[in-house]
């Protein structure tokens, strides 16, 4: 990514190792999990690598971006099999996942330093998601290690974790370079189109 320091790029790349990770032992070291992530990881690598997001003005190839996480998380949601399948997570390590976005969040604030997502995007303009990954073990220590508090703080803050991620991805699509771009139209969000 042009103007990015490398340390930045990498600190990304671990962090998406380590929710992969996570996840995949939350799944109870599904193979099939771990497969489906990694394709999902590469084809997406790939298409960032190749510029395939950023080639002529704005494209509709954005939607590939977004759609087949939201594609999957659907299925999850609303098939009988997704649905025994999320049951059977790990909640401890689930909950513990949160933690990856305090440095997801650093390197959105590097990332829109190098002028490439608009400071709306940051937890200097309207983004708290690093909210979340602070509070995660926190909550993680007062639901499963004290036992002080239970089932519902820890769906309340889910609750308020989901609320706090649909604001960032509402202001990641609505600030990118597409046709219903609403935000940021002098400083549009293209840095979450690159590898």
């Amino acid at each position: 990514m042009q103007h990015v320091p490398v340390i930045i790029s990498i600190v990304f790349l671990l962090t998406s190792f380590l929710a992969a990770w996570i996840f995949y032992l939350a799944a109870g070291r599904s193979k099939a999990v771990l497969l489906i992530l990694l394709i999902m990881g590469v084809v997406q690598s790939v298409a960032g690598w190749t510029g395939f997001y950023q080639t002529g003005g704005p494209s509709p190839r954005f939607v590939l971006l977004v759609a087949p996480g939201m594609l999957v998380a659907i299925l999850l949601f609303i098939t009988k099999r997704g649905r025994i399948f999320l049951d059977g997570l790990d909640l401890k390590k689930i909950t513990l996942i949160h933690v990856v976005r305090v440095p997801v969040e650093i390197v959105l604030y590097y990332i829109f330093l190098a002028g490439l997502i608009p400071q709306l995007m940051t937890f200097e303009g309207r983004n708290f998601d690093i909210i979340s990954g602070i509070s995660a073990p926190i909550i993680y220590y007062l639901v499963f290690i004290s036992r002080k508090a239970g089932r519902r703080l820890l769906l309340a803050w889910n609750l308020l974790c989901l609320g706090l991620l649909i604001n960032v991805v509402a202001i990641a699509v609505l600030s990118a370079k597409t046709p219903f771009q609403q935000l940021s139209l002098d400083h549009p969000n293209t840095g979450i189109t690159y590898f």
